[in-house]
């Protein structure tokens, strides 16, 4: 085990008002395996707290498999909506804007069906806006849009909200965003400036407040250096001025900070880049006086996720950054709004999980997912700090024990790696997991044609009984989740 290694893990609660509900999913998304695993798992620990990963032991070769992995809340809501609106369409003209989420299986399986997309990723028009009808349907995918792309769309007399399938968690960052703005605050994105989502969270944001984009800690201590005027003004526009509102001054509009993220983005750089520039604003303003302790970010109770929440839901528009500080006691807090609870729980378990599985022993860790998806990119970033790590978009990019393909993301590159099964005396332990816009069914796929490399494997549903006996045992005890 390696005891301290990695950071802690904020817990983040799901609003009561998301708690999982029955979503269609078509069958082609689900799994026989992981469902399994995963059915036995929250049963055993309903409330997430034991992050170790499970183990599928298939005798010559065993599967590290995460706590929390795959389709998430968001995710899941996506496909409900589109697979339902092409259903209870048939004969229209259906458009997604771009790809609904980040993973091409869902994608193509959504074209068959006839529909079409308005968008590439990166915001390039594939078919004008100008060219529908107000017959026309349109879905918004998961990552949100922009005002601009809603104010095309109603022009042309179609509802942007009708078929809106934006994660309920990325909806939340906006609120908090104007919730901020509409108090004096500046906005700091942490993101990636091309990402659908970024891109819809910085027009939404830019309504109601100056507004930059960071990439990542690095980014960010160079703007915390602009900010103490440690550096020139020139360098905010050598870094930043693709990435900001139009006249943004990087000291006067620094005056009070708020940060919030692309929700797929490591939730533990997020905090990072909040607390670079929280400690540029107390060396610039000072520490609130009568006030203790360093004031960190990322202190929170599992109670104060919950009542943050329900002001999501409920449109709550209290001060997020007065609430720590007597009124008349300027300091820190009164420059620099405290917006940790505006990280999405499924990315932060996700994230969680995997450092679950960095503190096991693996040979080497296969990741799951599309190839442009940003969380599975974190998700890779961090295993490959532990074990050798393949990024496969599915099984038919493992071509043999001997040869594999997959993604490098620093060279965003297809690459070939031969030999890369490990030689080592069986058994092999290989961590598996997904992105959050990854089926269960492609992680099925990839454990099988793995474990078909191995000679003398015990046959999968003799390495599920002990799950299933879980579940079964659960349900003649008329065991009730908490």
């Amino acid at each position: 085990m390696l005891q301290g290694r990695y950071p802690d893990q904020v817990e983040l609660q799901i609003p009561l008002h998301h708690m999982p509900k029955d979503f269609f999913i078509p069958d082609l998304y689900k799994s026989e395996i992981i469902k399994t695993v995963k059915n036995a798992r929250q049963i055993l620990d309903p409330r997430k707290k034991d992050r170790a990963p499970a183990v599928l032991d298939l005798g010559p070769v065993r599967f590290l498999i995460p706590r929390h992995f795959g389709f998430c809340y968001g995710v899941e809501n996506a496909i409900d909506i589109a697979y339902r609106t092409v259903e209870e369409h048939p004969g229209k003209n259906i458009y997604l804007l771009s790809e609904m989420i980040h993973n091409p299986t869902v994608n193509k399986d959504l074209e068959a069906r006839g529909v079409r997309f308005l968008f590439e990723t990166d915001g390039t028009e594939r078919i004008a806006i100008e060219s529908l009808s107000p017959e026309d349907i349109v879905i918004v995918p998961a990552f949100g849009t922009t005002l601009e792309i809603q104010k095309k769309l109603e022009r042309q007399g179609i509802n942007p909200y009708q078929y809106d399938t934006t994660c309920p968690f990325v909806v939340k960052v906006w609120k908090r965003g104007k919730q901020l703005g509409t108090k004096g605050y500046s906005l700091v994105i942490h993101g990636k400036y091309q990402h659908e989502e970024t891109r819809a969270t910085f027009s939404h944001s830019a309504q109601e407040a100056p507004c930059v984009v960071v990439l990542n800690p690095e980014e960010a201590r160079i703007l915390a250096d602009i900010i103490l005027e440690k550096r020139p003004r020139s360098d905010f526009q050598k870094y930043f001025g693709m990435k900001c509102t139009d006249g943004f001054d990087p000291v006067g509009d620094m005056k009070r900070i708020g940060v919030i993220n692309q929700t797929t983005m490591l939730a533990t750089e997020t905090r990072e880049v909040m607390q670079i520039l929280r400690d540029a604003v107390e060396e610039k303003y000072g520490i609130a006086a009568g006030k203790t302790g360093s004031g960190s970010v990322g202190t929170r109770t599992a109670a104060s996720d919950k009542e943050s929440a329900s002001d999501t839901e409920s449109g709550s528009t209290a001060d997020p950054g007065s609430n720590a500080i007597p009124e008349g006691n300027p300091g820190v807090e009164m420059h620099f709004a405290d917006t940790t609870d505006t990280l999405c729980y499924a990315t932060n378990e996700n994230q969680s999980a995997t450092y679950g599985l960095m503190e096991e022993r693996a040979d080497i860790a296969l990741v799951v997912g599309g190839y442009n998806s940003s969380n599975t990119m974190h998700l890779v970033e961090l295993l490959e700090e532990r074990f050798p790590t393949y990024h496969v978009r599915d099984a038919s990019e493992i071509k043999s024990r001997s040869e594999i393909h997959h993604f490098n993301q620093w060279n965003k590159q297809v690459e070939r790696t031969r030999n890369w099964m490990p030689k080592a005396a069986e058994p092999v332990t290989i961590a598996i997991t997904s992105g959050a816009s990854c089926p269960d069914a492609l992680v099925d796929e990839v454990l099988l044609k793995v474990a078909s490399y191995f000679e003398g494997c015990r046959p999968v549903d003799e390495a599920l009984k002990p799950f299933r006996e879980e579940e079964s045992a659960s349900a003649q005890s008329g065991t009730t989740m908490k």
